[in-house]
């Protein structure tokens, strides 16, 4: 298994290593998964989520190229930002999802851990006019939370006034961090990009505060789930379209159907379509009744114990201690609004739809 550069500050904090991706992974510390998670929802909470893949592309026509195989606006995002984006199937699947910066005349990108080797290839053969760079000697900390504004602030004042989706480097005792005010946990944050030998220097700063604490995969899943995000091979991948997965915001005018560059990107005539005409199933959020958590796998029936749907990611929501789950239910029964019951154990657990995310978002916008 690949380790990244902080492998041995995790072991030095009594880390949990497991295996995630294909790299070691601390899916908790001392403080255990529920505490971790209280702690970014107050405080700040530190992530190592170096695994994930670092790429830089470079060229003249690289934005028109990358338009080609993403589904969003690329041309027009206004330099110094950020956007969400997706690479999708013949199909209307999706095959990963990512974040991209504009940094003027390069594209920053960030791919999940276990897609990139083959994102970076799909970028290699469709940008053929463009530079791919992938970064194998950064490594990327996310610091998450109500404090994580003020505590980064003391080391990199500029940083204070990022507004969310602000991506930027800047310059902390002569090291060079590439900024970006995002995260996966639904709080004020960033993630920060920091060359492999420097790693270290930086989360030791940043653990020196007292707002800061290591935090692990568990936590760092039940965060998002609470925040209403994706987990890809879970609650999106290449069966399900991004309309399908209420996605559908993420896929800008411009390039929906009579937008001025519509389509043109895989899977568009079957995505472009469920705009109007509705997919036959859609990704739904629940609370359940009583305190067992319902897992993914689980399936979701109606009153006569009729199929309409599954589960796709569940557990016990510490901060609303009840159960929340998200998974994709027959549009049809949906529309009639009749209830939906998780099957568990030869039992119906009764389900109440609610809209995500499950606990409201605290991006900074200015």
């Amino acid at each position: 298994m690949k380790r990244t550069a902080l492998y041995e500050q995790h072991l030095a904090s009594s880390a949990r290593m497991v295996e995630f991706a294909g790299y070691e992974m601390p899916v908790q510390y001392p403080l255990g998964v529920k505490k971790e998670h209280l702690w970014t929802r107050q405080q700040a909470g530190l992530f190592d989520v170096s695994h994930m893949g670092q790429v830089l592309l470079k060229g003249e026509q690289v934005k028109q190229e990358l338009e080609a195989i993403l589904p969003v606006d690329v041309i027009d995002l206004p330099q110094g930002l950020q956007r969400y984006g997706m690479f999708t199937t013949e199909k209307g699947g999706i095959s990963d999802d990512l974040m991209f910066a504009n940094w003027g005349d390069e594209i920053y990108m960030v791919v999940n851990a276990a897609c990139k080797d083959q994102d970076i290839e799909h970028l290699q053969k469709s940008l053929v006019t463009s530079d791919v760079v992938v970064l194998e000697d950064r490594a990327l900390l996310a610091l998450q939370g109500p404090k994580a504004r003020e505590v980064f602030a003391r080391m990199v004042p500029e940083a204070a006034n990022m507004i969310f989706m602000q991506s930027s480097k800047f310059i902390w005792q002569g090291i060079e961090l590439w900024v970006s005010c995002s995260g996966y946990t639904g709080e004020d944050g960033y993630e920060i990009s920091v060359a492999n030998e420097q790693a270290d220097t930086l989360a030791k700063a940043l653990l020196a505060e007292s707002e800061v604490e290591w935090i692990g995969l568990g936590a760092r899943d039940s965060l998002r789930l609470e925040a209403g995000l994706c987990l890809y091979g879970h609650d999106i991948d290449t069966e399900t379209t991004p309309v399908e997965a209420s996605l559908n915001w993420a896929i800008q005018k411009v390039r929906r159907t009579e937008g001025e560059r519509a389509g043109g990107f895989l899977g568009a005539d079957v995505i472009l379509p469920q705009f109007t005409d509705k997919p036959s199933k859609k990704r739904v959020g629940f609370i359940a009744e009583g305190r067992a958590p319902i897992r993914e796998g689980v399936e979701l029936v109606n009153q006569a114990g009729g199929l309409v749907g599954k589960v796709t990611s569940g557990g016990f929501s510490p901060s609303l201690e009840k159960p929340i789950l998200m998974g994709y239910v027959d549009a049809s029964v949906l529309a009639t609004e009749e209830p939906i019951f998780a099957q568990m154990r030869g039992k119906k657990i009764s389900l109440t739809q609610v809209k995500m995310p499950f606990v409201a978002a605290n991006y900074y916008r200015g």
